[in-house]
């Protein structure tokens, strides 16, 4: 497996396609709300993104309909898009737990009468 260069979007968009598929309004929202606010996809950026994902086979268009006059794509996580994920996850996972570890190594603070923070 070709590892993908993943940022932040990208592994919010294909954590919101883990549990199903998702058309692009809704995942815009699941990065919003998976990022507590952090993330705000624009469209134009989500499209980009979609096609790259496409291209690399994470991805794969899951239908169309029309709603309210509109074409709602869909789009699912693959077999190789949800191996991609899973080995993103546990990259950042000890990435975390390493950065934790040193952490808990370091000097607590000393109080120093009189210092401003």
């Amino acid at each position: 497996m070709t590892t993908l260069d993943m940022r932040e979007p990208t592994f919010l968009v294909l954590t919101a396609l883990a549990d199903g598929k998702k058309h692009g309004y809704a995942l815009i929202g699941e990065a919003d709300k998976l990022s507590n606010g952090r993330v705000k996809l624009k469209v134009g950026t989500l499209y980009a993104a979609l096609d790259r994902l496409q291209s690399h086979g994470l991805v794969a268009s899951a239908g169309e309909e029309v709603v309210d006059g509109r074409l709602r794509r869909y789009y699912e996580l693959t077999d190789a898009g949800a191996e991609q994920l899973a080995h993103e996850a546990a990259r950042l996972e000890s990435n975390a737990q390493q950065a934790r570890a040193r952490l808990r190594m370091r000097p607590a603070p000393r109080f120093v009468a009189g210092a401003h923070a």
